[in-house]
């Protein structure tokens, strides 16, 4: 099977490295600063799990030629048209696009773009980040990655993509119900940034302001627009997430908020504002109304300082 990882970041650089490690036939997408890079240093993983350090096979967008089996695609929701643009000419008749992105947004963009079908269900469970060297620093305890396809069937394409995975030092899940388990992950991620963001602080701090009823606020108008769309949470999945997101001292902070702290552009519209479009107009004016209005405005201010420089 030949895949193709679009980008050689921070998740996408840790799975096709844990894959190209195993044996699999993986190269990476790349712009032409990264594939110097990695000609020069490798791609390096630092992990708990065990640290690489790989020879990665890199392709740039105008040399794309051929058809691949697999495209893994885990950039940023504001970087998808540009990304899909890039490895277009990789997807064949029979190629099969797998996205990590949060969120449902981008499905519909795929689907627009390939044609329903072409994209699986996907998502991972990793906290990972490029230092300033370009080596990939994974930092916490899971590295998992759910696929399966959008009906829950065991297709023919998905057991050659587990086959595929087989023996890569990862943790590897197919699923029969990935949609509902994609929600899942939305709600907990919308959640958590949205309370997170607007009050600028870590769970742990939120918490111990004693202000935990607004992340239980915005969980119930999370899980209700999931509700809505018949993909209601499970309850084992809510009890969990609530211990998460109500926990004393957590340290717990997404990457939006970094991307606050460090002046980068969010993905607020594609967690957050695609959240409450799906929702409707029933709770206008709701905490994560007032979330998406705290990013948006940061945002607004971010392009302004950005264009006055």
């Amino acid at each position: 099977m030949r895949i193709l990882i679009i980008g050689a970041g921070a998740i996408g650089g840790y799975f096709g490295g844990r894959l190209l490690q195993a044996g699999a036939d993986v190269t990476f997408l790349v712009r032409p600063n990264r594939a110097a890079q990695l000609a020069k240093t490798g791609l390096v993983i630092k992990s708990r799990f065990g640290d690489a350090e790989l020879n990665a096979p890199t392709v740039l967008a105008d040399t794309l030629r051929e058809p691949f089996d697999l495209i893994v695609v885990s950039c940023k929701a504001y970087d998808l048209a540009g990304a899909m643009d890039s490895f277009a000419p990789a997807v064949g008749p029979q190629s099969a696009v797998l996205p990590l992105l949060n969120g449902m947004r981008h499905l519909d963009l795929l689907d627009d773009r390939f044609g329903a079908g072409t994209a699986l269900g996907g998502e991972c469970e990793i906290v990972v980040t490029l230092d300033d060297t370009g080596q990939i620093l994974h930092v916490n305890n899971t590295h998992s990655l759910t696929f399966g396809e959008r009906d829950g069937r065991r297709s023919p394409r998905i057991e050659a993509i587990a086959k595929a995975m087989q023996g890569a030092n990862l943790e590897a899940i197919v699923s029969d119900n990935v949609i509902l388990e994609m929600w899942e992950k939305w709600v907990f991620l919308a959640t958590l940034a949205s309370s997170t963001c607007l009050m600028r602080a870590t769970i742990g701090d939120i918490v111990g302001s004693g202000s935990t009823d607004l992340i239980l606020s915005i969980l119930q108008e999370c899980r209700a627009t999931a509700d809505r769309h018949g993909f209601a949470p499970r309850p084992a999945f809510m009890d969990r997430i609530r211990g998460v997101l109500t926990a004393q001292g957590s340290p717990l902070m997404p990457s939006m908020l970094r991307d606050i702290e460090r002046g980068a552009r969010t993905e607020a519209d594609h967690i957050i504002g695609d959240l409450i479009e799906r929702r409707g107009t029933a709770q206008k004016g709701s905490l994560l109304d007032i979330a998406y209005a705290n990013l948006r405005a940061y945002e607004a201010r971010r392009i302004r300082l950005q264009q006055s420089a």
